[in-house]
């Protein structure tokens, strides 16, 4: 009886960070936007960037599983979430080409990226945090 007691209690406790991460991924949506209007395309980009990684952290952490390194939550969410059918495949995509961008703004010195490509990204960031939103709440 002990046990599944504690169980109950790690599971809201997941569900609490996980709840913590969703608010993180919107804040940095939010700061996509702000970014993209005062035509800071590259910070934008990483701002979208990072809102999805922080939902794939929070889908993430509701089966237990955590990373430092962006790799192993992509690869994660990708084998647990998109491989199984659970989220739909377009996120793999979305995620893809984000991480792309946002390496290319981050890293390459000589990287120009224009509003066009940096509104794209800001839109399948808000499909990703959707569809993320979406299945936590129906998972509560």
């Amino acid at each position: 009886a002990c046990q599944r007691g504690r169980y109950r209690f790690v599971e809201s406790s997941l569900r609490e960070l996980a709840g913590y991460r969703m608010e993180r991924a919107k804040e940095m949506l939010s700061a996509a936007e702000d970014n993209l209007k005062i035509g800071q395309y590259k910070t934008s980009l990483n701002r979208s960037y990072y809102a999805i990684f922080h939902a794939m952290r929070a889908m993430n952490i509701l089966k237990g599983f955590d990373s430092s390194k962006h790799s192993g939550v992509i690869a994660y969410f990708n084998k647990e979430y998109i491989k199984e059918g659970i989220m739909d495949k377009e996120l793999s995509v979305i995620i893809k080409s984000c991480s792309f961008l946002r390496e290319k703004s981050d890293y390459d010195d000589f990287f120009i990226v224009g509003r066009k490509e940096t509104e794209n990204q800001l839109a399948s960031a808000k499909v990703f945090l959707e569809a993320v939103e979406k299945y936590l709440t129906e998972k509560e």
